[in-house]
């Protein structure tokens, strides 16, 4: 299976699916994508709207940081480079 060149149903852009996504999707049973990655995603917010962000604390760095999620206090909250990293 080679790569494939695909042409964005929204914004006419080629963009590459991969080997490995090709796979990926035939394991979930999905059919190939026909909007460009930065298309998808607007199509995605539009959807769901603008994400609410909260402010914190870095519990790693003390930085201060927005988060997608409000802070309870009894679990720590990493900012995005710290969360990176953790994830490593």
């Amino acid at each position: 299976m080679a790569d494939q060149e695909i042409t964005c149903r929204d914004c006419g852009a080629t963009f590459v699916f991969t080997e490995g996504e090709q796979e990926f999707y035939a394991s979930k049973d999905l059919s190939a994508p026909q909007r460009c990655k930065d298309c998808r995603a607007a199509k995605k917010s539009a959807r769901q709207g603008p994400r609410e962000m909260h402010d914190a604390v870095c519990s790693e760095c003390g930085a201060d940081c927005q988060v997608p999620f409000k802070p309870s206090g009894d679990k720590p909250v990493l900012c995005r480079d710290c969360f990176s990293a953790s994830r490593g």
